[in-house]
């Protein structure tokens, strides 16, 4: 049983009423195919003694966001969202501010894009992109990476160039679990890590585990890694439920997290269970 404090950093809703979820799709996702809300999660957040969360986009259309804020502000556990808007929109300032003004506004506290389906290895780079991050760093917001393990290298190139923002690599860059062959990207891994505003989050791995089943010791490699290239002062838990469920009901992942990082010291562990989301995220009243 912990005694921490615990804030998932990490977790998506959505109502396949209002909008269809097109990254669904084939056999192995079906059991995602149905809608998932905050009444699905509030009470196994509470049992597993969560605190607050933080939900974040799945689909890149405008309309997602304003719902999320929405949620946010009429539910105490959505400490924070992290929303989308267009990053090469000319106007992308103003869409931002615009943001803010809306119900549950302040607790926008990201912005996230799906990079990891844009064909271009090196989007990230693009001029227009770079534009956007700018404006998303002058908001006094993160930028949270949805990358491959292909991806990292044009990340780390993207948070040296801009180090007024923090970016924030959502499932430790998809290491390749259940392949074992984690060699280049721990690399890649670790030149990221090297930056100064860079932040990761322990989560989505026992998905990339999987092939049939997993264990801690599958598990054990990356999460050595990450702790190793980042520090505890710099690693966020999140459950990524509901995609987790596909592996492990929410207090499995959040019990397989704590065994993984059971050699860190109380006041680490502390950090990388809720102090780390609540700085980078500027989560207020947390």
């Amino acid at each position: 049983m912990t005694h921490h404090k615990i804030v998932d950093s990490h977790h998506h809703v959505w109502d396949l009423a209002v909008r269809p979820q097109p990254w669904i799709s084939g056999p192995a996702l079906a059991p995602l195919a149905r809608s998932f809300s905050l009444a699905d999660l509030a009470p196994e957040a509470r049992a597993a003694g969560v605190s607050a969360a933080v939900v974040v986009q799945t689909v890149c259309v405008p309309e997602e966001t304003p719902e999320l804020l929405r949620l946010a502000a009429e539910d105490a556990l959505v400490a924070g969202v992290v929303g989308w808007t267009e990053l090469t929109a000319p106007d992308i300032a103003d869409r931002l501010a615009e943001l803010h003004e809306l119900p549950g506004g302040e607790r926008l506290v990201s912005i996230r894009h799906q990079v990891q389906e844009e064909p271009d290895p090196n989007w990230l780079l693009r001029p227009e992109v770079r534009r956007g991050l700018l404006a998303v760093a002058a908001a006094g917001l993160a930028y949270d990476l949805v990358v491959t393990p292909e991806q990292l290298r044009a990340a780390t190139a993207a948070a040296a160039a801009l180090p007024g923002l923090t970016f924030v690599l959502d499932h430790l860059g998809k290491p390749p679990i259940a392949s074992g062959a984690l060699g280049a990207w721990a690399t890649r891994l670790r030149d990221f890590a090297a930056l100064p505003n860079t932040v990761a989050k322990l989560s989505g791995l026992l998905t990339e585990a999987t092939r049939g089943g997993w264990t801690l010791d599958d598990l054990r490699p990356a999460v050595d890694t990450a702790v190793e290239a980042f520090g505890p002062q710099r690693l966020l838990y999140g459950s990524d439920w509901p995609v987790s469920t596909l592996e492990a009901p929410y207090s499995r992942v959040l019990a397989v997290t704590e065994e993984l990082t059971a050699g860190l010291a109380p006041g680490e562990r502390q950090a990388l269970f809720a102090g780390n989301a609540i700085r980078v995220y500027r989560l207020a009243g947390h």
